[in-house]
């Protein structure tokens, strides 16, 4: 935190309250991931395009363009813009042209009315001698406090590129399971029509014709609920694409959609990467630019100000009168029921808040990319696992109708190896889904490629960034 030697001086001896230093916003990095990652690349900046399907990408391409919170993000760049346009202007002079005039009736010496009319144009000049940087500090607090907003609108901007993405990926996943359990009702159909067809023929009994019945319509339930999901994640992504509830054009299919290489990057690269991250360390800037301006009021304010000027009037029967006048003010509080004292512990308190802030995104930065990691690797090792299983349980469904259709066993077995078959195929296809959405996670957790050229810039002063770990 910066030190103003001279105002802390000053304020000590006007008995002003002393603001306890914030603890260091450093936090040390661990060494390495603790899921290890092989055949690593580095985070594409378009990193959508990674996954192979032309409608992924254009759909995050449409919601980086059209979504509310995006626009609405750019919008807040353009006041805190304006806002620093306003704070800097003080560290200037400030000019003013006055006109003013008068039309007046009066009395002369000699008894005799006397009518004039006066114009009397001015030009005022203000101008505060800025000696302990108070305006200068307000100016800086301003300008972190807009660069912490593009930060924000460029986090805003990775969170919709990620939900939309995650979006279409989970869509997919709920179309490979919706046709899994359609291909699955028709067999139910078939069998059921065969099994009414025994019953009838007297070759089987109303037990298995029933099982069958119940199994085709249990099968029959999941298309409602499916059917749901995909419409409502449908109404989620026109929402994150800024228009109304409609259909979503599908690409690949599941199966089609590659995994990438995990991307990654070291654990101390990571808070410059992240436009959360450099969101938090502005406001760091900012607040300790804001505190040092606040601490500057207990310090005298010396403002200068001159004015220029002509009088015309009709009495003046010659040139007209110029005036002008030059002045000087100096403004020392001395006692104000410690409202500043006030104002420099709430500024002091605001920095505590934003140091804690940057800290706390930061291990949540670390953590998000621990999970997204883990969540590759298992849910690779659950899907080699499932996938097995479901190979096993074909195979089990073959052997029982085989069984049945010899007269070794009764339907209940076929039916059991079926409802097996079906919940490993849907098992499958929602982890297929699941472990493509990790990737986003992951792509998102380490800053998808978001790339700060000058991570010093909310500290122009030259010191260390907040980000720089």
């Amino acid at each position: 935190m910066r030190r103003l030697g001279l105002a802390a001086s000053l304020a000590l001896m006007t008995g002003c309250a002393s603001v306890t230093p914030p603890p260091d916003h450093q936090v040390d990095p661990p060494a390495q991931w603790r899921t290890a990652a092989t055949d690593t690349v580095p985070v594409e900046p378009r990193w959508w395009t990674v996954f192979g399907d032309p409608v992924l990408t254009t759909l995050v391409e449409q919601a980086l363009a059209n979504n509310n919170d995006v626009a609405l993000a750019a919008a807040r760049i353009r006041e805190a813009r304006a806002q620093e346009q306003v704070a800097r202007s003080q560290l200037f002079p400030v000019v003013d042209a006055v006109i003013g005039a008068s039309r007046s009736r009066a009395v002369s010496a000699f008894g005799t009315p006397v009518e004039a009319t006066g114009v009397h144009p001015q030009v005022q000049v203000g101008y505060e001698l800025d000696l302990f940087n108070r305006v200068g500090n307000q100016a800086e607090a301003a300008r972190a406090t807009a660069l912490g907003v593009e930060a924000a609108h460029d986090a805003a901007q990775l969170s919709v590129a990620a939900a939309t993405a995650a979006g279409y990926l989970t869509l997919r996943a709920l179309d490979a399971r919706l046709e899994i359990a359609r291909s699955t009702l028709a067999s139910r159909q078939e069998a059921f029509r065969i099994a009414r067809a025994r019953a009838a023929a007297g070759y089987t009994s109303q037990l298995e014709l029933r099982q069958a019945e119940a199994e085709l319509e249990a099968t029959a339930a999941l298309l409602p609920q499916l059917e749901l999901a995909v419409r409502r994640q449908e109404n989620a992504i026109n929402t994150l694409l800024g228009r109304a509830p409609g259909d979503i054009a599908r690409g690949l299919a599941m199966g089609r959609i590659a995994a990438p290489p995990v991307p990654t990057a070291l654990p101390s690269e990571l808070a410059r990467r992240r436009p959360d991250i450099a969101q938090a360390a502005a406001n760091i800037a900012a607040a300790d630019a804001s505190l040092a301006g606040t601490r500057a009021q207990f310090l005298p304010q010396i403002r200068l100000s001159a004015t220029a000027g002509s009088v015309f009037s009709t009495l003046l029967r010659n040139d007209p009168i110029a005036i002008w006048s030059v002045g000087a003010s100096i403004l020392a509080p001395l006692f104000n029921a410690g409202r500043t004292e006030g104002l420099v512990s709430g500024a002091g308190s605001r920095l505590d808040q934003a140091i804690y802030a940057y800290r706390r995104s930061v291990l949540a930065a670390f953590r998000e990319v621990e999970d997204a990691l883990a969540a590759i690797d298992r849910l690779q090792a659950q899907h080699a696992r499932v996938a097995v299983q479901r190979q096993a349980l074909a195979e089990v469904l073959r052997h029982a109708r085989n069984r049945f259709d010899a007269g070794y066993s009764s339907y209940l077995e076929q039916l059991d190896a079926q409802r097996a078959l079906l919940s490993s195929e849907l098992t499958l296809a929602q982890i297929q889904g699941d472990r493509l959405s990790a990737y986003v996670s992951l792509y998102q957790a380490l800053g998808g490629g978001w790339d700060q050229a000058d991570v010093q810039r909310a500290t122009p002063t030259g010191k260390r960034a907040p980000g720089a770990l």
